[in-house]
C-alpha cells in the first residue's frame, strides 16, 4: 500500500504542479499552444502503447471497445455539461462570444480530460503494483509528461477568463487528491479485479481522452500554436513513445 500511494502521489503531483505553473506568470498564447501540442502528442502515445495495447492483451477486444465506448460518451457529456453552463457569457459578437467560450471552456475540458484520464490510467498503476508486475520508471515519467501540459493549458485559460486563482488551486488539487487516492483504491481491489474488467478500465480512459484530444486540446494547441503544433505534436508522441517502448 505504501508504494502504492507513494508513486500514486508523485505520477498524480505533475497535474498540480502543471496548474501552478499555468499560475505564476501569464504564458504567451504561442507557448501555451505548444505545450499543449506537446502534451498532446504524449497523449497520443499513451492512449495507443499504454491504454489500448495494454487493454486489448490483458481484456480482449470487446471489454475494450465498451469502455472505449462508455469513456467517450462519458467525457462528451461531461463537456456539454459544461458547455451548457458556460452558454451566455463573453462579449456580445458572435466571434467574440465564440472565442471566449471556446476559452472558458477548453480549460474546463482539459480538467475535465485529465479527472477522467487520471482516475483509470492510476487505478491500472494500483493494480498492476498489487499484482506484482512493479513499476517501471519510464512509464511514471510518461504519466507525468502528459499530465503537467494539461494542467498548465488548462490553469492559463481559466486564469485568462478571469477565474480566481484560488479557484483553479482548488480545482487541481481536488483532481490531484482523487486521482492519486485512485491508485490505492486500484491497489485494494487488485484481487476482485479480473483481466476483462481491467481492460475495460483502459478503454474507459482511452476514449475519455481521444475525445478531449479531438474536441479541446488539438483546436486549441492549433489554434494558439499556429503551424508549429503538428511539429512540436509529434516531438511529444516520440518522447512519450519511447518511454512507454522503455517500460
Amino acid at each position: 500500500m505504501t508504494t502504492a500511494a507513494l508513486w500514486g502521489t508523485v505520477a498524480a503531483s505533475s497535474l498540480l504542479l502543471g496548474a501552478l505553473l499555468g499560475l505564476a506568470r501569464r504564458w504567451p498564447p504561442r507557448l501555451v499552444g505548444a505545450v499543449l501540442a506537446f502534451g498532446g502528442g504524449a497523449l497520443i502515445a499513451s492512449i495507443s502503447y499504454e491504454l489500448f495495447a495494454e487493454g486489448l492483451e490483458t481484456g480482449g477486444p470487446v471489454p475494450l471497445g465498451l469502455g472505449l465506448a462508455v469513456g467517450g460518451l462519458t467525457y462528451y457529456g461531461a463537456n456539454k455539461a459544461v458547455e451548457r453552463a458556460g452558454a451566455g457569457r463573453g462579449d456580445d459578437s458572435p466571434a467574440g462570444h465564440a472565442r471566449g467560450r471556446r476559452r472558458a471552456q477548453g480549460g474546463t475540458s482539459l480538467a475535465i480530460g485529465a479527472f477522467l484520464d487520471g482516475l483509470p490510467e492510476q487505478a491500472v498503476l494500483g493494480i498492476g503494483i498489487a499484482w506484482g508486475t512493479g513499476v517501471s520508471i519510464a512509464l511514471i515519467v510518461a504519466i507525468f509528461v502528459s499530465n503537467l501540459p494539461e494542467a498548465i493549458g488548462s490553469a492559463s485559460d481559466m486564469r485568462a477568463t478571469g477565474a480566481a486563482g484560488r479557484s483553479i488551486v482548488l480545482l487541481w488539487t481536488g483532481v490531484t487528491v482523487v486521482c492519486a487516492l485512485a491508485t490505492m483504491g486500484g491497489f485494494l481491489v487488485a484481487d476482485m479485479v479480473a483481466d476483462p474488467m481491467r481492460g475495460a478500465v483502459d478503454g474507459f480512459a482511452a476514449g475519455a481522452l481521444l475525445v478531449m484530444l479531438v474536441d479541446s486540446l488539438v483546436p486549441e494547441a492549433r489554434e494558439k500554436a499556429g503551424e508549429s503544433a503538428g511539429l512540436v505534436t509529434v516531438l511529444g508522441f516520440a518522447l512519450a513513445a519511447g518511454l512507454s517502448l522503455l517500460s
